[in-house]
């Protein structure tokens, strides 16, 4: 492949109507080097699939959320010049969708879940690429479970990297040679081809993933903002955009909170040096912010992040003075529960960490299963309504006057836990959640304005 290739994504609200299509494929085509196109589902679908997927319906319910999802499909379909080249691939997508809806095991099953989400994606590329078609180019809709190759856990896949690499240039590289394509975001399939998707958010992910297999030299995600912001622009109104981002600062955001970014999309990106862009399809003219290895500037302060429901896990014991193997038990306890530990602080007798409030199934884990074995060995105190507020920047831990910024400009605030040295880009703290949105606009008034 040409090493300027160029992998684009394009998130729900971008593909939401066929105006909107109509600046995705202006962007595409504005581009010689964009031979790849990544699309998520139309905005609105995929809500509607989660419903489906995950909620004991009857059938005259099934029937109505299946017909606001046609709604959306069909409204694109009418707007096309020539609706006929893909009128009855859609409707045969719409009735595979109302055949996996209507299944008896559809609430139970993550392997039918997975087969029904990925309708949302499946519909939104065939169209698109129609679309493509209407602006002169050679656009072809193509199967990405052809060649995003993941392990069998449902819901939340895994990618096998080398054999996606290997896939990808049998038999994706050549379509791109005479075509620009059009691809799903999200979705694969395991070694038995059974559909799976990667999870929430896992658009960002697939686009990175294929940059990454087919030798691309940057790698763009087009959204509803223009790039990435020093801080949510819901929480106030002077957040600006940033310009630049290394992908360290970047791992670090799209970690602790910031949604433009999808945590595993940055992997792929830095094991390859594929520069990733952040602009806003609806205003493209407006620039973004490039993510990339080596930035021009690396302030001490660079953004500010929140993130939002996290639980507070205490564990305590006397027993913990001097002995060796007691964080190794406490771990191996919240390992085997499938619980990742975000922020972690250690005194004598005691650790404090947080995790994510996690969906109702793993939040009874946490409420029984874990807690009683934690409770075996020491004493298990859980609190919860908190967020996490980080501010993201470089050498934070060794530039003088960092920490003392930060700590003054929120000494009015209770901080409930802090973490501080173990990461040169990030300083985290754990604070109540009704004061973190005060916090978070009292840190950007210090920080950037």
């Amino acid at each position: 492949m040409s090493t300027q290739l160029n992998v684009a994504k394009f998130g729900g609200t971008s593909v939401a109507n066929y105006h909107s299509i109509n600046n995705c494929a202006s962007i595409v085509v504005k581009n010689k080097h964009t031979k790849l196109m990544v699309v998520s589902a139309a905005a609105g679908v995929t809500n509607h699939l989660v419903m489906l997927a995950n909620t004991a319906l009857t059938s005259q319910q099934i029937t109505d959320v299946i017909v606001s999802i046609r709604k959306i499909q069909v409204a694109i379909l009418n707007e096309l010049k020539r609706p006929s080249e893909v009128n009855d691939k859609l409707f045969e997508l719409l009735d595979e969708l109302d055949g996996y809806a209507r299944h008896e095991e559809i609430n139970y099953k993550d392997d039918l879940k997975d087969a029904l989400m990925s309708m949302g994606e499946r519909m939104s590329s065939l169209l698109c690429a129609a679309v493509l078609r209407e602006h002169g180019v050679n656009a072809i809709n193509f199967d990405v479970r052809k060649v995003m190759r993941t392990d069998d856990l449902f819901t939340q896949a895994a990618p096998d990297i080398n054999t996606i690499k290997i896939l990808s240039r049998q038999l994706l590289a050549p379509e791109l040679e005479n075509h620009i394509v059009v691809t799903q975001g999200f979705v694969g399939a395991d070694a038995q081809g059974k559909t799976t998707t990667l999870g929430r958010g896992g658009s960002d992910f697939s686009a990175a993933l294929l940059a990454e297999a087919l030798g691309a030299a940057t790698c763009e995600i087009w959204t509803d903002v223009i790039g990435v912001y020093t801080t949510d622009p819901r929480i106030t109104d002077k957040a600006r955009p940033l310009p630049e981002l290394s992908f360290e600062e970047a791992a670090e955001m799209a970690t602790f909170g910031a949604k433009v970014l999808h945590p595993a999309t940055m992997e792929p990106a830095l094991r390859h040096d594929i520069h990733v862009f952040v602009g806003s399809s609806k205003e493209p003219d407006k620039g973004g912010t490039w993510i990339k290895r080596n930035c021009e500037h690396e302030p001490a302060f660079r953004a500010i992040t929140r993130r939002k429901d996290q639980v507070l896990v205490t564990v305590k014991t006397p027993k913990m003075m001097y002995a060796q193997g007691f964080l190794e038990r406490v771990f191996h306890i919240i390992a085997k529960h499938d619980l990742s530990v975000d922020l972690i602080t250690t005194s004598e007798i005691a650790v404090s960490f947080t995790l994510d409030n996690p969906p109702n199934s793993m939040s009874e884990k946490m409420n029984k299963e874990t807690i009683v074995e934690l409770s075996n060995i020491c004493e298990v105190v859980i609190e919860r309504d908190f967020d996490v507020v980080t501010v993201v920047g470089n050498n934070m831990h060794s530039s003088a006057g960092v920490s003392s910024r930060v700590f003054a400009a929120i000494s009015d605030f209770n901080l409930r836990m802090i973490c501080f040295g173990a990461n040169v880009h990030n300083l985290s703290f754990v604070v109540g959640k009704d004061d973190s949105e005060d916090i978070v606009k009292t840190l950007h008034r210090a920080l950037f304005e």
